[in-house]
This record gives C-alpha cells, sequence and structure tokens, in this order.
C-alpha cells in the first residue's frame, strides 16, 4: 500500500466486521498506531472502511482530503464481491472525481476485503 516507517494513518469507519490483520500489519509497518476520525493531524494516509449503505461517499472522500498531506493516498476498504456491504467499483469511480480524486489502483486486502487507491488529481499544465 505504500505505506513506511514513520507514516500516520488516519483511520475511519471502523467496524467489527473489519479484519484486524490489516490494521495490525499497517502499524507494524508504520511504527504508528491509527489515528482516529476526531484528530487534527495532517497524515500521510487514509483509511475508509466503506459499506453499502454507510452513507454519502464523496462527503467522506472529501472529509479526507482534509487531513491529508499534498502526497499522500486514501484507501477504500470495501466489501468484496457476495460479501454483505458489497459496494460497486462504480460508486467509486464516479464519486472519486467529484471529490477531486483519481482511483489509480484496486488490490485484494483481506479474505473479505477490496482496497482501492485514491490520489489527488494534478492541475493541468498550461
Amino acid at each position: 500500500m505504500g505505506f513506511k516507517k514513520g507514516d500516520l494513518i488516519l483511520e475511519v469507519g471502523r467496524g467489527d466486521d473489519c479484519d484486524s490483520k490489516v490494521g495490525d500489519v499497517l502499524c507494524a509497518i508504520t511504527g504508528n498506531d491509527f489515528l482516529a476520525a476526531d484528530s487534527q493531524e495532517v497524515v500521510d494516509g487514509v483509511i475508509i472502511w466503506w459499506r453499502d449503505g454507510d452513507g454519502d461517499l464523496v462527503d467522506e472522500l472529501m472529509d479526507a482530503l482534509t487531513y491529508l498531506t499534498e502526497i499522500g493516498s486514501i484507501w477504500v476498504l470495501t466489501p468484496k464481491v457476495g460479501r454483505s456491504g458489497h459496494v460497486e467499483p462504480s460508486d467509486i469511480q464516479d464519486g472519486a472525481p467529484i471529490a477531486g480524486l483519481s482511483v489509480t489502483s484496486t488490490i485484494s486486502i483481506a479474505q473479505d476485503w477490496t482496497a482501492t487507491r485514491l490520489v489527488a488529481r494534478k492541475a493541468g499544465k498550461r
């Protein structure tokens, strides 16, 4: 996922259905615990656990951007196909540009979860 020692990661949307191993591995890599959603820190990455019915994804993405460094990324973790709360990839692809983000990649992050990486779109050269 591109995180390294010392990075700060904000975690949003954690629930009982989330895979704790994902957090354990990321915290071991960075050497830091996840920051809670009420944190005021500038972070290197945001992890959003997102399920169908969680609300407005565009609003959540825009909120996440307020904490993110210029080169940081947002990872939207969604349940895989066939799992409760599955989110269609097109929902993320449609919402990202509205929030000023681009989808760069999607990976399988755990047995039941897929992760989609979003980054801020760069302004075009004139």
